[in-house]
């Protein structure tokens, strides 16, 4: 063996040289369960309405921070399968505000090169708001700066269970094409705000080794330094995947 081909000496475990080369992961595809919409305007004197306009407004700037942070992909619980249990007005106002944000704001998103993706199910959503959702996902299809999957009409449950009705195959690969978005990543991080601390049927087969953060924040309130904050703790994490 040359001299260029010899193999550096094992740095002792648990020395701070150990620690920079194992280091600081990057948490590229992020999740986020964007909870506290309604306790914020409730707090604050609000319609629970304002509240779910007030969260949206923090989706859109949370999006741009993670892009400027290097998160590719960022997946946010938007309405889950278990919401349609709320007051019937609530429902009606979040549906009409969905539509009319993903006409006013595609257009925006995709001059800024965010690729839009709707997961959850289809089915029980009006057919006006399913063709701007896939109006959206066409339009902003070639984009490769961030991608942005919006859990709407989405539960955990619910995603295994279509996915097992088509399933013909053997393997996890195999399972995994028959779920609703084969191409995302499992995320790196998950972030829960609002103090709650459970998934709620958020992403279950993907979240297998997801590291979990949870912040006290209501959703509205989740700042950029909070996004900052949640990165640095999992760059803290070691992740062992079931090993040592």
């Amino acid at each position: 063996m040359s001299a260029a081909e010899e193999p550096a000496p094992a740095i002792e475990r648990g020395s701070e040289a150990s620690r920079q080369e194992q280091a600081a992961p990057s948490a590229r595809y992020v999740a986020i369960i964007t909870d506290g919409n309604g306790r914020w305007a409730r707090a604050h004197g609000r319609p629970v309405n304002e509240g779910h306009s007030a969260g949206a407004d923090t989706v859109k700037a949370r999006l741009r921070d993670a892009t400027e942070l290097g998160v590719r992909e960022l997946t946010v619980y938007s309405f889950s399968t278990e919401n349609w249990s709320r007051p019937a007005e609530e429902v009606q106002g979040l549906m009409e505000m969905f539509s009319r944000r993903i006409v006013d704001e595609t257009p925006e998103l995709h001059e800024e090169g965010v690729r839009m993706r709707f997961i959850g199910r289809r089915d029980g959503v009006s057919p006006e708001l399913v063709e701007r959702m896939r109006s959206a996902e066409a339009l902003t299809d070639a984009n490769r700066r961030i991608t942005l999957f919006v859990a709407f009409n989405y539960g955990g449950r619910a995603e295994i269970l279509d996915a097992a009705r088509r399933f013909k195959g053997t393997t996890e690969e195999e399972f995994r094409d028959c779920l609703y978005a084969p191409e995302m990543h499992d995320p790196d991080l998950i972030i829960r705000t609002s103090g709650e601390r459970r998934l709620s049927n958020y992403l279950l087969w993907q979240s297998a080794y997801s590291e979990l953060v949870f912040r006290d924040e209501l959703w509205p309130d989740f700042t950029r330094e909070a996004l900052e904050q949640s990165l640095a703790e999992f760059s803290e994490r070691r992740r062992r995947f079931g090993g040592r």
